[in-house]
């Protein structure tokens, strides 16, 4: 597992919430109903990151447009592999307030490939351990039970030793362990060769630049690139 130590400058991690958890419901402009929605080429992969900030690409001048997966859609679509990139990070969210949208994400259309980005926020607040790791797999039971055939990949998260060191050590255990109990694949830390260096950061010393946002894509790229393979061989 990653050093915390390179965690400790970044996890203020306003780094994903420059606003509250305002996660309740999804964007008032995506409030079509599932049946208004276009249908998706048969071909396509439909990839859905549901996570914060960091997803949504906060601060970046072309804010989710220059985020981790645009910059993995862009990389695919090079490749030759057709993907359909949903977007669904909101600064500030939680896991509770992923579970609170994740019906109306898996409600609008069949999602193969859940990319589960979140719990950073609950490390910043503190919040109980327990209870991020029940939102994590309540998460993923909801998933499967609109689409039992999805594929899941789940990004683990640090958060500082000035939390606790006891606290952090049970937070970052969260993430393998809804991984093997669950049987998704784990990408380690999300924010690997990102977090804490100033150079790949924001001013604010915890959004990642494009620069940073490049390497996160390169990071979930090693764990989500043998999925999509396997999902478009029908694996």
């Amino acid at each position: 597992m990653p050093s915390l130590r390179v965690f400790s400058l970044m996890l203020l991690l306003a780094a994903c919430s420059s606003s509250p958890d305002t996660a309740e419901a999804p964007p008032a402009e995506a409030m079509a109903p599932p049946e208004a929605v276009a249908q998706t080429d048969s071909s396509e992969v439909t990839v859905v990151y549901l996570g914060d900030s960091l997803t949504a690409g906060f601060g970046l001048a072309q804010g989710e447009d220059q985020a981790y997966p645009a910059l993995i859609d862009a990389k695919a679509d090079s490749l030759g592999i057709a993907l359909n990139t949903v977007n669904a990070g909101i600064s500030g969210d939680t896991s509770a307030g992923g579970l609170r949208r994740i019906d109306w994400l898996t409600g609008r259309q069949q999602i193969d490939v859940l990319v589960l980005a979140l719990g950073a926020n609950d490390g910043l607040r503190g919040l109980p351990t327990e209870a991020l790791q029940a939102n994590l797999e309540a998460m993923i039971e909801r998933a499967r039970a609109s689409n039992p055939e999805v594929r899941i990949v789940l990004a683990g998260m640090m958060v500082p030793t000035n939390m606790g060191e006891a606290y952090a050590q049970r937070f970052a255990e969260v993430f393998p362990v809804v991984a093997r109990e669950q049987d998704v694949e784990l990408i380690p830390f999300l924010l690997d060769r990102v977090g804490g260096i100033p150079a790949l950061n924001q001013p604010d010393g915890v959004h990642p630049t494009l620069a940073g946002q490049r390497i996160m894509a390169e990071t979930v790229w090693q764990v989500l690139g043998p999925v999509l393979n396997q999902v478009r061989a029908g694996a």
